[in-house]
């Protein structure tokens, strides 16, 4: 969009842009094409056709076996001494 200013204090907006300039070029494509394949320039050869027959059946409601061996967790406590070391601050005679 631009803006432009009279001198008695009205604004002008024009607008306009690309969106406007891609319609217009696409509309005229399809005329051209429309055009063409009226007058037989180009033509369209469509030959019958059909869709493979395919016969589906499935049997449903039972889930498949299956035998796992897993291993076993054991969770458990006991007790343990651990050694922790002492953490200090060495005063180095300043107060």
């Amino acid at each position: 969009m631009a803006d432009y200013r009279t001198t008695d204090e009205r604004v002008v907006v024009r607008r306009g842009g690309a969106g406007r300039t891609i319609a217009i070029i696409a509309g005229i494509a399809l005329l051209i094409a429309i055009v063409l394949f009226a007058t037989g320039f180009w033509s369209a050869d469509v030959k019958e056709g059909s869709l493979p027959k395919v016969d589906v059946s499935a049997k449903g409601g039972e889930l498949p076996k299956v035998d796992l061996d897993s291993k076993e967790v054991v969770v458990g406590t006991k007790k343990t001494e651990v050694d922790v070391p002492v953490v200090g601050v060495k005063d180095n005679g300043e107060k």
